[in-house]
């Protein structure tokens, strides 16, 4: 019997001048786990070509959401649609949120009754920094956030960054982006918008955030965050109260957890570089890095279907954990890589057998 098949989605964001300059990089990846992939291009068919993008999600129907932004400008001033559906071959089947709806898209998750959560990450004249749901035809269903506010306040965000949504149907958003990386906290809402509550802050520590990039639940309804400038992924329960924090994975920008439990971790921009951001110095990791001539994979999803994958160019061969039994660890030879980056050549990538282990 065949097994079952996972797709794993990778969403890059960077210019084609840093995608130009990490390509022409000689350094070789570092770890030794198996690259069955190769490269489809031109899988997509779009009515314009994509600006930047920061998310990508496959929804159960295999279709894929992206949420770009705009133009080379940004979608500050720009009047056209950044939402995007396509089917699993690539054909644009909706593109809607025009008008100037948004500032900095950052992240899309369609819900499991076809609506469509998006985060808007910057405020400009008057808009951005807010969360909102939209209806499977584009329509603002609900907003949380005030439109071009910021604070520490309940009721504002800065620079949102993530959402999830619980079994119950709770709001789970993330917020604190760098440089500035702002409140770096979870805020909590009910099904219907109402607060609830909030938990973390700025910090190293256990229980604190720099930079908390996407959160996602697992089967139990844990949340796990991308606490991407701590270099972790850190696991809460829905209370908000700390479990664990796994350092194996490199400066996170993206995670995904699919149907089995398993977590899958996109490292983005882990450099040896004090006093940056990017700082993630080999001397202090406990995972083995990888290297290699591919940068600013941001996000990552999954769901089951056939193993394709999206990309600027050859993905870095997938590290081997070294976690313990309990671990969740990114994925063997049955899911694909998505990418997508604007400005350079994009592609398909598929393995390059359909043999999977049976482990």
């Amino acid at each position: 019997m065949r097994p079952d098949l996972t797709r794993l989605a990778i969403a890059l964001v960077a210019s084609s001048a840093v995608v130009a300059a990490a390509e022409a990089q000689t350094t070789q990846c570092v770890n030794d786990a198996p690259n069955p992939y190769h490269m489809v291009s031109n899988w997509a068919h779009m009515s314009r070509p994509w600006a930047q993008t920061n998310n990508v999600f496959v929804d159960p129907k295999d279709n894929v959401w992206v949420f770009d932004r705009c133009q080379d400008g940004g979608c500050a001033g720009s009047t056209v649609a950044p939402i995007w559906e396509l089917s699993p071959d690539g054909k644009e089947l909706k593109n809607f949120g025009g008008g100037g709806l948004f500032i900095f898209p950052h992240a899309v998750v369609p819900d499991k009754d076809g609506n469509v959560w998006v985060v808007d990450g910057q405020a400009k004249d008057g808009k951005g920094n807010q969360v909102m749901k939209l209806s499977p035809d584009g329509k603002v269903l609900m907003t949380l956030g005030k439109a071009g506010g910021t604070g520490k306040g309940m009721d504002v965000f800065d620079q949102p960054t993530s959402v999830a949504i619980a079994p119950n149907g709770d709001i789970f958003v993330a917020e604190g982006h760098a440089p500035t990386f702002g409140n770096s906290r979870i805020m909590k809402f009910d099904k219907n918008g109402k607060f609830l509550m909030t938990f973390g802050h700025l910090g190293p520590n256990e229980g604190e955030f720099r930079s908390p990039h996407v959160i996602a639940f697992d089967s139990q309804g844990r949340l796990f965050v991308a606490d991407r400038s701590n270099s972790r992924v850190d696991i809460f329960d829905q209370h908000g109260k700390f479990i664990a924090a796994w350092k194996q994975f490199g400066r996170p920008s993206g995670i995904w957890i699919d149907k089995n439990d398993r977590l899958y971790v996109a490292d983005s921009e882990s450099e040896d570089a004090p006093g940056k951001d990017t700082n993630n110095p080999r001397s202090t990791s406990t995972f083995r890095r990888r290297r290699c001539p591919i940068r600013g994979c941001h996000r990552l999803k999954a769901s089951p279907s056939t193993r394709t994958a999206t990309s600027t160019s050859p993905p870095c061969r997938r590290r081997k954990s070294t976690s313990t039994s309990s671990d969740r660890i990114q994925a063997d030879g049955q899911v694909g890589i998505r990418c997508q980056v604007s400005g350079v050549r994009r592609g398909r990538y598929q393995p390059d057998t359909w043999t999977t282990p049976d482990t």
